[in-house]
Order: structure tokens, then sequence, then C-alpha cells
């Protein structure tokens, strides 16, 4: 199959399969006569397989390792272990960092309970008042997904 019917199969856009072609996560396929691309069943497997852990927030290095024992069966999974132990323990961080989120939010919220004139607000107000605050550093990096400290994320305009 080309590439746009893989993207088809595995609702990917085009431009993330050649990310991850140069990435290396999916193998090189095979080209045509014409210089086409051509994909098997296993990169639509392969694509599948990364797009369903990338739905699960882990990185593109995550996903390397997993990968490199998919291709090794032999291997002992003491490391797949591992790895998702960390990841379980990145998600909990993540809760917990969104749930302080979601406090703030709703502290903000408290602050203009019924409908004024915005320069009353006490939203915008008090936004501003903690945005002319020197910055402190939190122990958040931002709320990007799949941006774990360390690991590789895709680039802007590259989804999962």
């Amino acid at each position: 199959m080309k590439i746009g019917e893989l993207a088809h199969r595995t609702n990917t856009q085009v431009e993330t399969i050649r990310f991850y072609e140069c990435e290396g996560l999916l193998p090189e396929p095979r080209r045509s006569g014409a210089n086409y691309r051509i994909y098997r069943d296993e990169h639509t497997e392969r694509l599948s397989f990364i797009r369903h852990c990338r739905g699960l927030d882990m990185t593109l290095d995550e996903i390397r390792v997993l990968l490199r024992f998919k291709d090794a069966p032999t291997e002992s999974c003491e490391e797949v272990n591992d790895l998702l132990d960390e990841h379980i323990a990145h998600v909990a961080e993540r809760v917990r960092e969104l749930r302080q989120l979601e406090k703030q939010l709703k502290s903000l919220r408290d602050a203009c309970l019924c409908a004024r004139e915005a320069q009353h607000c006490g939203i915008l107000n008090e936004l501003t008042v903690i945005s002319q605050k020197p910055a402190v550093a939190h122990g958040s990096k931002g709320h990007v997904h799949g941006a774990h400290s360390g690991h590789a994320a895709l680039p802007a305009g590259h989804t999962h």
C-alpha cells in the first residue's frame, strides 16, 4: 500500500508517518519503480502500536525501548516493566499537578461570581496582579502533552 492508504488505515497524518520513519520508529519501506514508498501490513501493525503508546502519553524514547523489545521477543521484559513503572509514576505526578491547577483555577473563578464590566472583573484583575509578580520556578514543566523530562516528544504540528 502507499503512504496515503497507510495514513487512512491508521488515522495518522502522512507527515507524522514520515516523521516516525526519520526517527527510526518505523522501518524504511521498500520503493516502487516510480520511487513511491510501499508499505506492508507490518507497517500498519507497528504504526498502530506507536500511536497507541502515544495515546498513553509515552515519549518517543519510551516507545523506542518498547519496540526494541518487540523486535527481540526472547529477551527478558524487566526493562519494559521498569519503563512502565516510571511512566506510571510520571502520570501520577501529572495528576497531582493537574489537581493543584484545578484548585488554582477554581480559586480564580471565585474572584468573579457574577458578570460585570470587564474592568471590574475579579478574574482579570487577579490574573493581572499575579502576572506582575516575579516568576516562581515550579516543579512542573508546564502541561505539554507527552513531554517528559529527558525524553523526545513530537515537534509542533505532529500528532500521535
